[in-house]
């Protein structure tokens, strides 16, 4: 069979399957055309989720009839003046978007430059169907542009039934919509999806923008990702040779089960990159478990010719010049403003409790609130020598506030014992499990376990960064038996083990002794702490070391090493982990995620009561 030249409107329906794959991919390109032509407010209309109507409504430069009938042919675009690739400064530059939509729908073009005259023959409209152009008519219009999709797919029927249905085509536009409106704020953004209003984003104001750029964007962020999001957003504003990263992340205990609410954008453009996630997840992996994500939004700007955004049609992805220094400013500056949070946990704890509190559910049940012990329980006195040890031998705990630790403990039973720290003065023990502390305006709830996790785990990172694990020597070494494929998989890492203080050796076919454990775990049960680090190694695989997955391998020997449920405290060492959380960084999570706290205002109490 010959070769032959493809008809062009073959070319363009066929170049359509790689650049618009449903409703959502036309919007995005259409709303991405409007930016660039200098809009300050884009209008979107949708009929049945886009399937029989897409509008695209903006106020930019708009089009003489010239520009019309080049900007649908194939590779026509004004964004590429000196033809170079490496030096693109808008959303789109490849000049496919229009012909490839025109080609598989029934297409209109209407537009009126910004400063023609008045009148009818001052706008002009261009049909298209099913690739057959026209030729531009006049039309009445105002300046600015009106791109009308009807029927899209009506020429390639084999993809209308790939679609969706409506709802969830639509879902898809307001994704790719959002994504915009939070990439540029200074426009205006609204979708009408059937006649009904879905969303509106005012465009937000020059005076701010020029004044705050970063109040202007959180303003932005805060209508698309919820007033939660802006109440525990920590703002990222960091460069390195010649990169910018800006935005907001939020704290680690404002968190999903997915990654939706994870934006990304380079040079303003939204995009879904393997590298950038990656980072995302190494900047958190310290305080989030692996099913949780965080909520981020990020802009990353690099310098002219350090990003390749012509990767694929769709522009959703970018390769930089140099990935290793990306990844390195994202990491290191969210962990910087991860450290500067302190021990803050996010407002949308608090919420939660009160709004799981039923006033008058169940009736009082004598002895669920347990007063302190007045005398340490059996092996408690190490546990309060940990907690009160001096603050100065956690090399990576910066003091909060000025505020070191009380020189003598607080009792719960002193009416005048001060409040004044941060997360106050114990007064009870609830359940052996929850510390109930009272500041100057509320009270805090502590979880001891998860606290105790993080502060036991702050330690070993130090201790480790410092030089090394201080050992303790077991009286009696313990034999622990474990299957086959544990040991084989931690007899190759017992080196490893012992850099990280836990001393470890074969015994025999199917066992291992342990003869030193981490100073800093105290009493651990040794047999769970070795079961679970194999099953460490087993999910991360042989090929990575143990100071690779640092964080992973100590937050297991954290938490065996933490006080746990069910132990009771007494006061002073109640009060003395309260101190040492608010001298800890990230103390207001535990190692995976969970909040270590609950901190409940005074006013809130009392509107449970009904006393507000």
């Amino acid at each position: 069979m010959a070769i032959r030249r493809l008809p062009p409107t073959l070319v363009n329906r066929i170049a359509a399957g790689e650049v618009v794959e449903r409703p959502a991919s036309a919007v995005k390109e259409l709303v991405e055309n409007a930016i660039d032509a200098g809009a300050s407010r884009v209008e979107v209309f949708l009929r049945e989720g886009g399937r029989t109507l897409i509008a695209v409504v903006d106020d930019g430069v708009g089009m003489s009839p010239e520009e019309m009938e080049l900007a649908v042919e194939r590779h026509a675009t004004s964004k590429l003046p000196a033809d170079d690739l490496d030096d693109i400064a808008t959303l789109g530059f490849r000049g496919e978007a229009l012909p490839s939509i025109a080609s598989v729908s029934r297409f209109q073009l209407t537009s009126r430059p910004h400063g023609s005259k008045r009148g009818s023959d001052s706008a002009f409209t261009l049909h298209i169907e099913g690739g057959r152009k026209g030729r531009p008519m006049p039309a009445p219009h105002p300046p600015g542009t009106r791109v009308e999709v009807r029927d899209l797919f009506y020429a390639v029927p084999a993809r209308l039934k790939f679609l969706k249905e409506p709802r969830t085509e639509t879902l898809h536009v307001v994704d790719a919509l959002r994504r915009l409106a939070m990439a540029f704020p200074a426009i205006g953004f609204a979708l009408d999806d059937d006649g009904r209003q879905v969303l509106n984003y005012p465009g937000i104001g020059a005076d701010l923008l020029a004044r705050d750029p970063a109040a202007a964007r959180l303003q932005r962020l805060s209508a698309i990702m919820g007033r939660d999001f802006a109440d525990n957003a920590l703002a990222i504003d960091a460069q390195r040779e010649g990169y910018r990263l800006t935005g907001h992340i939020g704290l680690p205990t404002l968190n999903r089960g997915n990654a939706q609410m994870q934006f990304l954008f380079v040079d303003g453009r939204p995009v879904r990159d393997r590298l950038l996630g990656g980072a995302v997840r190494g900047a958190y992996q310290d305080f989030l478990a692996r099913d949780r994500h965080p909520l981020v939004a990020l802009f990353l700007d690099a310098p002219r010719g350090h990003v390749d955004v012509n990767v694929h049609p769709a522009k959703a992805e970018v390769r930089f010049r140099d990935a290793g220094l990306v990844r390195g400013l994202i990491v290191g500056a969210l962990r910087h403003a991860l450290a500067e949070a302190g021990h803050r946990a996010s407002t949308s704890v608090a919420q939660a409790a009160l709004g799981a509190v039923r006033p008058g559910g169940l009736p009082y049940h004598q002895g669920g609130w347990t007063r302190s012990a007045p005398f340490p329980a059996p092996g408690l006195r190490e546990a309060a020598a940990l907690y009160a040890a001096p603050l100065v031998e956690q090399a990576s705990a910066p003091v909060l506030a000025g505020l070191d630790a009380p020189s003598a403990p607080v009792q719960h039973d002193d009416p005048g014992a001060t409040v004044e720290f941060p997360l106050g003065a114990a007064r009870a023990q609830v359940h052996e499990t929850y510390i109930v502390a009272q500041t100057g305006d509320g009270i805090v709830i502590v979880d001891q376990h998860a606290a105790h996790e993080r502060l036991v785990y702050e330690r070993m990172k130090a201790a480790l960064s410092g030089g090394g694990v201080a050992r303790q020597i077991l009286l009696l070494p313990e034999v622990v038996e474990l299957d086959e494929a544990a040991i084989h998989r931690l007899t190759p890492r017992l080196g490893e083990l012992a850099e990280l203080g836990l001393l470890v050796e074969p015994f025999g076919p199917g066992a291992l002794v342990v003869r030193e454990v981490p100073a800093l775990l105290g009493e651990v049960d040794v047999r769970g702490l070795l079961r679970d680090l194999g099953d460490e190694l087993a999910e991360f695989g042989q090929h990575l070391s143990l100071k690779e997955k640092l964080e992973d391998v100590c937050s297991t020997m954290a938490c065996h090493g933490s006080v746990r449920a069910g132990r009771r405290l007494n006061v002073p060492e109640m009060n003395a982990l309260l101190r040492q959380m608010e001298v800890t960084p990230h103390a207001g999570q535990c190692n995976h995620g969970r909040p270590t706290y609950v901190e409940l205002k005074l006013a809130d109490i009392e509107r449970l009561f009904g006393r507000r």
